[in-house]
């Protein structure tokens, strides 16, 4: 029987040069969309999800994600005084969302060295790893579709979305393997960046949400081992290592699924519109102002 997952890793100590000089002093993941930032929305889908303790891998630069997650007394006796009621209980609800655990990253560079800086925490169990900058809006959510997938086939799983772009096989790696069900792809590789439609194994795109299973650190700490200088330390080195040792691993295809590249500039201005336009408090108001500046252009 599967074990309940009950942990999730954020990797979130990137210095986000895309959007400088906005992040020199500002992390990426908080970069807000309307009012709330980026991680929160991706904190929120995790715990939904059944998520008890997350774990943040951060850097000098990131001591706003923390203060964001904890308690400020300063602030709620403020609003305690002020008679906000509301915001008082919002404040309150973030710090109680989960059990957050900070981790300073360390290590060579790379997307798989947070997972090694994490080990002591997760232990044997199998854990999330969803990023802090980006997330997917799906029903049901990202993270309850990829945990389902390991609930059945029982595997480390990468979460996909099928390509729409030319562009998208520049920008994203590929699953390249036996094809499961039409929605589901048994790995035999992933492809990064094939570069064009025909040069790729398959049309689905992973993009953020992985389940891994404890197997992952034995074979990304052999990777670690055999790096060369100056190279990082990526997911797809312990991945395929796992593949070509015989651990199953899955990618899926994510149902009624939106990614949402908000690390990239014009994807994020995107989602703040969409995410301005279907706002509770200023929705209408923002889309008569969209719909004026269609009619003046």
């Amino acid at each position: 029987m599967s074990k309940k997952i009950t942990k999730a890793l954020i990797p979130a100590a990137g210095f986000g040069t895309r959007f400088l000089p906005q992040t020199k002093a500002m992390p990426k993941e908080m970069m807000p969309l309307v009012d709330k930032p980026i991680i929160q929305r991706v904190v929120e889908e995790l715990v939904d999800a059944g998520i008890e303790t997350i774990v943040i891998i951060t850097g000098w630069n990131k001591r706003s994600i923390e203060d964001h997650f904890d308690n400020n007394f300063e602030l709620e006796e403020r609003l305690q005084e002020a008679g906000k009621t509301d915001a008082l209980e919002e404040v309150r609800r973030i710090s109680d969302l989960a059990e957050f655990v900070y981790i300073r990253q360390k290590g060579p560079e790379g997307n798989a060295t947070p997972i090694l800086n994490a080990k002591h925490i997760m232990r044997d169990d199998p854990f999330l790893v969803f990023f802090g900058d980006d997330f997917v809006d799906a029903e049901p959510s990202r993270a309850k579709q990829v945990i389902a997938a390991y609930e059945k086939y029982d595997s480390t799983i990468f979460s996909g979305v099928r390509a729409r772009e030319d562009e998208d096989y520049q920008k994203y790696g590929f699953a390249a393997g036996q094809n499961v069900n039409g929605r589901v792809i048994k790995l035999e590789k992933i492809i990064e960046k094939p570069g064009s439609k025909e040069t790729s194994p398959s049309d689905l795109a992973i993009v953020s949400g992985y389940l891994y299973t404890p197997e992952i650190y034995k074979h990304l700490e052999k990777a670690l081992a055999n790096l060369k200088e100056g190279e990082e330390l990526v997911y797809t080195m312990g991945v395929q290592s796992m593949i070509d040792a015989g651990i199953p691993v899955h990618a899926v295809e994510l149902e009624n699924a939106i990614y949402r590249d908000t690390g990239n500039k014009l994807e994020y201005l995107k989602t703040l519109i969409e995410y301005g336009k279907e706002h509770p408090e200023i929705g209408e108001e923002f889309q008569k102002y969209l719909k004026s500046l269609v009619n003046k252009s």
